[in-house]
């Protein structure tokens, strides 16, 4: 099916992450595509986007919450909205951002879709301290076709900015919005 977009959303469940901070994260991705302006975004793309919905911890540790989706206008987006409300909480351990990224690389070529672009997003509020090298597993993903991996860091974590900015972006036209806590999430990634 051919779409604009594929997108992958990877979420950090670490237990750095508590209770309140995780409801505050996945409720920024529920709202955010329960919004109007979102929807009409996604709308106005020719055959609109794929998107899935992953949790991710430790180096063994990802889960495909929601398969990919396509969604075209706002029922579509709504749907994928309540897809993520009904999920449950993965996983509670260490941070492997690189073992997320090499989970979610193969998933883009079995999905069904054939997007102009496929971009994963990474969301977290920590550095990488278990699994595969981050950078690493980046760069393969961009060698497997990957065009861009965005970093939407939940700030806290002294440098993590940083090192978003050089472990996590890559390829053409990615970017780091970070938020300044977990109460912001859901204004930036309405931004994204």
């Amino acid at each position: 099916t051919p779409v604009a977009l594929e997108l992958a959303l990877l979420v950090d469940v670490s237990g750095s992450v508590d209770s309140t901070e995780y409801n505050l994260q996945k409720q920024g991705y529920i709202n955010a595509f329960k919004d109007a302006a979102v929807q009409a975004a996604i709308a106005s793309r020719t055959n609109g986007i794929a998107v899935t919905y992953i949790e991710w911890s430790a180096g063994t540790q990802q889960a495909q919450l929601v398969g990919w989706s396509h969604l075209t206008d706002a029922a579509s987006s709504n749907l994928f909205a309540d897809a993520i409300a009904a999920t449950s909480r993965a996983f509670d351990n260490t941070t492997a951002p690189g073992s997320a990224l090499s989970f979610v690389t193969p998933l883009f070529d079995s999905n069904g879709f054939d997007g102009l672009r496929q971009v994963i997003d990474v969301s977290g509020d920590g550095a990488e301290n278990d699994g595969v090298s981050t950078i690493a597993a980046r760069d393969a993903a961009l060698a497997a076709g990957i065009d861009a991996i965005n970093g939407l860091p939940i700030l806290g974590e002294a440098g993590l900015l940083n090192w978003y900015e050089a472990n996590i972006k890559g390829g053409a036209g990615a970017f780091v919005i970070a938020a300044s806590g977990f109460d912001t999430f859901e204004s930036e990634i309405k931004k994204k």
